[in-house]
This record gives structure tokens, C-alpha cells and sequence, in this order.
């Protein structure tokens, strides 16, 4: 998950100053503890929303909901355009608020008419600003599916996530264990949900592939110095089997960016603040989702 703690380029630091590098290195113990710390919040808030709400509660609410095929609908947009995943984001722990005019339905509908294939929705109200709410508003306002984008680290975030329209939900394989990722994993598919996986290296994409994932996204940030570089992504993009839906993160900025990793092989991209920073939002991803005439379409990945 792109946490959106990462250095602009008023933080940046010049090279080979005695003084700048060991603010570099505060810097980055610093963003290491906020993961960490927006980790544990997660866990608290589970624990106090468990206490306020019944799982039992939550399946009522979710069966209200017949989710979307998130899935589906990248790989289908993959096939004849640019599959973009569009995402609603107020704000950021390190770059503070992103998007003064944020209205969640008037977005998902702009983006959804400007060519997004899917939405992503932060729901993380402590350092985000997000809200369940803004999810339920954004998801009512299209047709095409959305992501609950969140640390989710138990089962009843899964429950919650449909309850409040989700047509599919994030797992960051860096943020759990072996075990905990096949769990949510199976827990999400019982529950008809599609999972986003989330790697940033060759060790947690076979991870990923272990449990059964099947769409799997390559985070160009990398969660503890969240530097972004998008050679990652690319120099990841020959390591996925056949009938895997490559998801390209963070880093995506213009046209050329996603012609390059389109031939790298990716089939969709996760694009958030810097369609959020646009003035128009629509227009930035009208832009993004030109493709040139020459440029050779990405195969289907079955």
C-alpha cells in the first residue's frame, strides 16, 4: 500500500554531506516508526470497532452488496485500453492534505466517466482521512467496481469492507505473516471479495503467489525508506506466471510512465495524488489513459 509517507522534493537531501545524510537517516527512522505506528493504530481501532459492531451485524449488512469483479474488470480493460485504478485520497501522514475539494461521489463519477477502470478508496480516517463513508458514497456513485484501500490485518476488516460496498480489498504482504496472508486471502474470496496483493520484491511475490493471489500489485515505494523508483516494478515484471494480473504502484505520473511499464507487461496502474493534486482531476486521467497509436497492446494475462 502506498502510505503516502514519503520524501517530496523539499525533503530531499543533498548527497555527500556529513550533516545531510545523518538527516536522511532520521528522516527515515522517523517514516519507519509512523508504518509502524499506523499498523498498531489499525489493531486498536479493530479491536474497538469488534466492540461496537457484531461480525454477525456486519454479514447482514454485507449481503447487501453483490461485489463487481474488480479483477475482471482491469483484465478486460487491459485487453483494448489503459486500466486505470483511480484513487480517492484526502491526505497523507507526511504530505498532509492533498485535496481541499474532496467529495468522494463527485469524484468517483468524474473519474469513472474519464476512463477509470476500477476505484481505490482509502478508508484510514486517523492518518488518511479517509472513512468508510466515502467509500459506500463512491462505490453508490459508479458502476465500476472499488477497492477498500486499508491496512488489513483481520478478517472482519474483509466483512466490513463488503458491508460497506467494497468490491475488493487490499493485503500488503509486507504487513503480514505467511500465515495471516492466506488467511485473509481465503477469508476474502469466501466472501466473494477480489484481494489486491501488494509486493515490493521477488521474496513477497512468491509469497503472494503461494497463497493463492492471482492479482498482485508491485508497490514502486518501498514501505520502510519510501523512496519510489519505478525500475522496481519493472525489473519485477518477468518474474509473474502466466493468468496473473500485474498491477503497476505508486510513482505514476504521465503517460510515457504507464507506456513503459505496459511494456514491461503490467495490465493496469494504481494512479492516486497526482490526480488528487490536479485541478481537474477527469482531465489528468483523460490524459494518461491517451495511448499512442504505435504502442503495442499488453496481451491478456489467460
Amino acid at each position: 500500500m502506498h502510505v503516502g509517507v514519503g520524501l517530496d522534493q523539499s525533503q530531499k537531501v543533498p548527497p555527500f554531506s556529513g550533516r545531510s545524510q545523518h538527516s536522511l537517516i532520521i528522516k527515515r527512522f522517523f517514516m519507519a516508526a509512523v508504518l509502524d505506528q499506523i499498523i498498531a493504530a489499525t489493531r486498536a481501532r479493530v479491536s474497538e470497532t469488534r466492540h461496537a459492531t457484531t461480525l454477525r451485524t456486519l454479514e447482514r449488512q454485507a449481503q447487501n452488496h453483490t461485489p463487481r469483479g474488480f479483477r475482471r474488470a482491469l483484465e478486460t480493460r487491459s485487453r483494448d485500453g489503459v486500466a486505470i485504478i483511480a484513487e480517492l485520497k484526502k491526505a497523507s501522514p507526511s504530505k498532509g492534505l492533498i485535496r481541499v475539494d474532496f467529495h468522494p461521489a463527485e469524484l468517483a463519477h468524474e473519474l469513472e466517466q474519464a476512463g477509470a477502470a476500477a476505484l481505490s478508496v482509502l478508508t484510514d480516517e486517523q492518518f488518511f482521512q479517509g472513512a468508510l463513508a466515502n467509500l459506500c458514497e463512491a462505490s453508490a456513485a459508479v458502476q465500476i467496481p472499488c477497492l477498500r484501500k486499508d491496512f488489513i490485518i483481520d478478517e472482519f476488516q474483509i466483512v466490513e469492507a463488503r458491508a460497506n460496498s467494497a468490491d475488493a480489498v487490499l493485503l500488503i504482504v509486507a504487513a503480514l505473516s505467511r500465515g495471516e496472508l492466506r488467511l485473509l486471502a481465503s477469508v476474502a474470496r469466501a466472501h466473494a471479495l477480489d484481494v489486491l496483493c501488494e509486493v515490493h520484491d521477488e521474496a513477497e511475490l512468491q509469497q503472494a503467489l503461494e497463497a493463492g493471489c492471482d492479482l498482485i500489485g508491485v508497490n514502486s515505494r518501498d514501505l520502510r525508506t519510501f523512496q519510489v523508483d519505478l525500475n522496481r516494478a519493472s525489473e519485477l515484471a518477468d518474474k509473474f506466471p502466466a493468468g496473473v494480473v500485474r498491477v503497476a504502484e505508486s510513482g505514476i505520473h504521465s503517460a510515457e510512465d504507464i507506456a513503459r511499464l505496459r511494456a514491461s507487461g503490467y495490465h493496469a496502474f494504481l494512479v492516486g495524488e497526482s490526480l488528487m493534486r490536479a485541478s481537474s482531476p477527469a482531465n489528468a486521467l483523460r490524459e494518461l489513459v491517451q495511448v499512442p497509436h504505435s504502442e503495442p497492446r499488453v496481451a491478456s494475462s489467460t
